[in-house]
């Protein structure tokens, strides 16, 4: 079965930075678009970034600029790193893998930034 587990998240104060990781199990790593996603309160689900297996990345404009993901296939792992960091940035964030018609989904990592 695909497991992705996240960790990284926290409490940081608006202006600083972040990095999230997720350990991808399971899957052939290095061939699957992988990918963030975050969930405020009240709010839908929203992409955040995306990276195919050639390391071709799409941004959400809201974060284009100041998130950058990356993936690392010998550890299958993939990272985001998070800086200038907004109160509106809180959320869940989630990392995906998409095979074929499925995604699998993390737990998740609270990432909260206080004004």
């Amino acid at each position: 079965q695909v497991q992705l587990v996240e960790s990284g998240g926290g409490l940081v104060q608006a202006g600083g930075s972040l990095r999230l990781s997720c350990a991808a199990s399971g899957s052939t790593f290095s061939i699957n678009a992988m990918g963030w996603y975050r969930q405020a309160p009240g709010k839908q689900r929203e992409l955040v970034a995306i990276i195919i297996s050639g390391g071709i990345t799409t941004y959400a404009p809201s974060v284009k600029g100041r998130f950058t993901i990356s993936r690392d296939n010998a550890k299958n792992t993939v990272y985001l790193q998070m800086n200038s960091l907004k109160p509106e940035d809180t959320a869940v964030y989630y990392c995906n893998q998409r095979i074929g018609l499925q995604n699998y989904w993390g737990q998740g990592t609270q990432v909260t930034v206080s004004s």
